[in-house]
């Protein structure tokens, strides 16, 4: 991946594209938040046959397919703007068509400056994630668009983007802070799994890196391994990715030993975690684990997931 530093955020943008698990990118601006965004559908696997069958029935229904791409083959990636209507983003109109959700099935959805988004359209997203799909109902009926997307969505940490930076003053209010966070609601947040702080590159680190950045084809690699896992594990179950994980699969095969059963318990109580996302530290622990190609989750598989979902301890700052 082309990006210096941010070994920590390249590990995690690893685990949301094996995993396919939805990432919020949360730092000051220049930090590489876009830049990584961007490259993410790069280390996912090529959509297979079934997977891009489904994307282009969608293309051909918003009429976006043409005589030189006759059928998607590569994973979308979508971003778009953030002045964009809600039928625009989700899909409706006189004539139902699929919107940008539905048009980033099995590949990435990008929202860039997520706050800037109006609070109805962000809300408007809750429900496809949770299902999958979007359900728009007319007076003749009711149709349905699939949208098994990638989110990933990009902030700073107020409008001018500097509150909390040692290096540069914020000017925004503490009004204005509040005003601006305010857009992001819990509800929508609780249902992105990974909340990762970006933090900004130094020169020291640029000029080290340069000689030991890892490729997105090594990071690929590891992507390929997590999901050939899954694949086969899943290959009866109807589903592809571990974010896809019903509580009864999560039963199944998400086991816990008694020592991270108690682990577990000890971090919903101290974190304050909801039910929704108890579950989804659990998936990003078995996707943690299958890039390892461990059978089981171990303590240090929930610890690293807990990591990424401290958007609590980041809200805190601003």
């Amino acid at each position: 991946m082309d990006v210096a530093g941010q070994d920590n955020c390249k590990r995690a943008v690893t685990i949301c594209g094996a995993g396919f698990h939805g990432i919020f990118l949360f730092g000051f601006p220049g930090s590489g938040k876009t830049m990584i965004a961007k490259r993410i559908s790069t280390i996912m696997p090529t959509l297979s046959y079934e997977e891009s069958l489904e994307t282009t029935k969608i293309y051909s229904v918003a009429g976006e397919l043409s005589e030189e791409q006759p059928m998607i083959i590569k994973r979308p990636f979508r971003n778009p703007h953030h002045s964009i209507s809600p039928v625009a983003l989700i899909g409706g109109g006189i004539k139902p068509r699929p919107g940008e959700f539905s048009l980033a099935h099995y590949g990435v959805l990008f929202l860039d400056e997520f706050p800037e988004f109006s609070r109805h359209t962000l809300e408007l997203l809750r429900q496809p994630l949770e299902d999958e799909k979007v359900t728009i109902n007319r007076i003749g009926g009711s149709m349905c668009f699939p949208g098994k997307v990638l989110l990933v969505a990009a902030s700073n940490p107020c409008r001018c983007g500097y509150n909390g930076d040692d290096t540069h003053k914020c000017v925004c209010s503490q009004a204005d802070i509040n005003r601006y966070m305010s857009r992001l609601s819990g509800p929508i947040l609780d249902r992105i799994d990974m909340h990762v702080e970006v933090m900004p590159v130094r020169y020291k680190q640029v000029l080290e890196d340069n000689y030991k950045r890892k490729s997105s084809g090594e990071m690929r690699l590891e992507v390929m391994g997590a999901v050939t896992i899954q694949r086969e594990r899943y290959k009866k179950e109807g589903i592809l990715y571990n974010s896809q994980l019903t509580p009864r699969l999560m039963k199944k095969y998400c086991h816990l030993d008694k020592d991270s059963q108690d682990f577990m318990k000890q971090a919903f109580e101290t974190l304050a975690l909801s039910a929704r996302s108890h579950e989804k530290v659990i998936k990003v622990a078995r996707t943690i684990a299958d890039l390892e190609a461990s059978n089981n989750i171990e303590m240090y598989h929930l610890a690293e997931a807990l990591r990424y979902r401290n958007l609590d301890k980041l809200y805190q700052k601003v």
